[in-house]
C-alpha cells in the first residue's frame, strides 16, 4: 500500500508503529489489573469491612502516583521530541536531570504519606472501626516510595524513546512477586492440593507488605534498566540541576501536575462522598473501579503510542505525520473502547461476582457498571487527544478541561446527589459519566480546530522553542 493511495484516505502502513508502542503497555497495564483483580478478591475473601479499609484509601494512592506521572510527562515530552529530532545527547541529559527529579519527589512524598497515614483515614470519612487498619496498610504500602517513584519515571523514560518492552517485563515482575508474596502474606499456613503452604496470616498487612516488596524490587529493576540502557544512560552526567532542560519539563509538566492533583483530589472527594454512604456502597465502588480499570487498558496503552508519535512528529517537526497518527490512531481507539464496553456491559454481574458473594454490592456494582461502559468510547476520543497534547507538550487546556469537567460536574453534582437530596450510589456514577461526555466535547473540538497541534501555528510557544 502506498502512501499515495490509501484505503478509506488512513494511514494504514502507520498501524505497526503504533501496536508495537501500544501492545507493551496495554500487557503490562493488564497485569497490573490482573494483579489488581486478584488482590481485591483475596482481600475481599477477608470480609466487606477488609475491602473497605483497602479501597478507603485508593483515591489517595491515584493522587499521589498521578502527581508524580505528571513530572513524568514534562520528561516525556522532552526526551520524544529530542528523539525525533535524533538529538541523542539532549536525551541523556534529561535523564539525568529525571533521576534528580526522581530523588527529590521520592523523599518528599515519602515523608508527606508516612506522616499523614494516620490522619488520611480520618478525612476520608473512613467507619471508625476500619480506619486503624487502614492506616496501618497504608503506612505500609508508601514506606517504599522512592523505590516506586524511579519506576514511574524511569519507565516513563524509556517508552519516550521507544522502549516500551522494558517497562513490561518490570511490570511483569512486580506483579509476579505481589501474586506470590499476596499468598504468603494475607493466609495463615494451609493444605492447597495436600501440600502444606506456609502462610503469616497477616490479612490486609500482608497485602500491604507485599505490595511495598513488590514495588521495591520494581524500582530497582526500572533503575537499572535505565543505566543500561545506551541512548539514555545517565552515566556520567551531572546530577546538578540543568535550568535548559529543566526549564522545558518543567513548563509541560507543572500545569499536567496541576491537573492531576487536581482532579485526583476531586477522586478524594468524590470516594469521601461514597464512603459516607455505608460499607455496601463503598465496597460496591471500590470492587466497581477495579472492575472498570480492565477495560481501560487499551485507551490507556494506546494513550501511551500517540503521546510519543506525536512527540517525535514535533521533533521532526512533520506536520503531515502528525495528523496522520490522530486520524488513524482515534480509529482504533475507538473501536477497541466500543468493544471493551459491550464486553463490560453484558458482564458486569459475573465481573462483581469475582469479588464479592454480597448480592447487595453485586448489584449495586453491576447497575454502575453498566452505566459506565456506555460511555466508554467517548471517553477513549478524549483519552487520545489528551495524549498527543501531552507528547507535544500542549498540556494548558488539558487542565483547565479536567479541573473544570471534575470540579464543576462530577463533585459539586455528586454534593448535590448525596449530600443534599439523599441519593446513592447510582447518582455519583451518574455524575461521573457526565464528566466524562463533558471531556468528550472539550477535546473533541480541539482536535476539529486543530488547536491541539501546535505546528498548525506559525509560532510556536517559547516551551516548544526552547526544548
Amino acid at each position: 500500500m502506498t502512501k499515495n493511495k490509501r484505503l478509506f484516505g488512513l494511514p494504514w502502513e502507520m498501524v505497526p508503529s503504533i501496536f508495537a508502542l501500544a501492545w507493551p503497555t496495554m500487557l503490562e497495564q493488564l497485569m497490573q489489573t490482573a494483579v489488581q483483580y486478584i488482590d481485591t478478591a483475596m482481600v475481599g475473601s477477608l470480609g466487606t469491612q477488609a475491602t473497605a479499609a483497602v479501597g478507603s484509601t485508593s483515591t489517595v494512592n491515584w493522587l499521589i502516583g498521578s502527581t508524580i506521572s505528571a513530572v513524568g510527562v514534562g520528561f516525556l515530552s522532552y526526551v520524544a521530541r529530542a528523539w525525533g529530532a535524533g538529538d541523542r545527547e539532549r536525551a541523556r541529559r534529561a535523564s539525568s536531570q529525571a533521576v534528580l527529579a526522581a530523588l527529590v519527589c521520592g523523599l518528599f512524598f515519602t515523608a508527606l504519606t508516612l506522616g499523614l497515614s494516620g490522619r488520611i483515614p480520618l478525612w476520608m470519612r473512613a467507619d471508625p472501626a476500619i480506619q486503624e487498619l487502614a492506616s496501618r496498610y497504608f503506612f505500609i504500602l508508601y514506606t517504599p516510595m522512592l523505590f516506586r517513584t524511579a519506576m514511574i519515571l524511569f519507565g516513563t523514560l524509556l517508552r519516550a524513546a521507544g522502549d516500551s518492552r522494558t517497562p513490561m517485563r518490570v511490570g511483569l515482575l512486580v506483579n509476579g512477586i505481589n501474586v506470590v508474596l499476596n499468598c504468603l502474606l494475607i493466609y495463615p499456613s494451609r493444605p492447597v492440593l495436600g501440600v502444606m503452604l506456609p502462610g503469616a496470616g497477616l490479612g490486609v498487612t500482608g497485602a500491604a507488605a507485599a505490595s511495598a516488596i513488590a514495588f521495591t524490587a520494581g524500582g530497582v529493576c526500572m533503575t537499572a534498566a535505565l543505566w543500561r540502557h545506551e541512548s539514555l544512560s545517565p552515566k556520567g552526567q551531572s546530577l546538578r540541576p540543568d535550568w535548559e532542560i529543566l526549564r522545558p519539563c518543567v513548563r509541560v509538566a507543572l500545569p499536567n501536575a496541576l491537573q492531576r492533583f487536581a482532579t485526583s483530589l476531586g477522586y478524594v472527594a468524590f470516594a469521601a462522598m461514597i464512603n459516607s454512604l455505608g460499607e455496601v456502597s463503598a465496597a460496591a465502588h471500590t470492587i466497581a473501579n477495579t472492575v472498570e480499570s480492565a477495560f481501560y487498558i487499551p485507551g490507556y496503552g494506546m494513550q501511551t503510542a500517540a503521546a510519543t508519535l506525536a512527540g517525535n512528529a514535533l521533533g521532526a517537526r512533520d506536520n503531515r505525520r502528525a495528523g496522520d497518527l490522530a486520524r488513524m490512531i482515534l480509529l482504533i481507539e475507538v473501536s477497541l473502547m466500543v468493544l471493551s464496553g459491550g464486553a463490560l456491559f453484558l458482564f458486569a454481574q459475573d465481573m462483581m461476582s469475582l469479588f464479592s458473594a454480597d448480592p447487595r454490592v453485586i448489584a449495586l456494582g453491576a447497575a454502575v457498571l453498566r452505566m459506565v461502559a456506555l460511555s466508554e468510547p467517548f471517553y477513549g476520543v478524549s483519552i487520545i487527544i489528551e495524549g498527543m497534547m501531552q507528547g507535544m507538550g500542549n498540556t494548558l487546556r488539558p487542565f483547565a478541561f479536567s479541573v473544570s469537567g471534575m470540579w464543576g460536574i462530577r463533585i459539586l453534582g455528586t454534593y448535590l446527589c448525596t449530600q443534599i437530596l439523599g441519593m446513592g450510589l447510582i447518582s455519583a456514577w451518574a455524575c461521573m459519566i457526565g464528566h466524562n461526555l463533558a471531556l468528550f466535547v472539550m477535546f473533541l473540538i480541539c482536535y476539529l480546530n486543530g488547536s491541539w497541534n501546535p505546528m498548525n501555528r506559525q509560532r510556536l510557544p517559547d516551551s516548544e522553542k526552547e526544548a
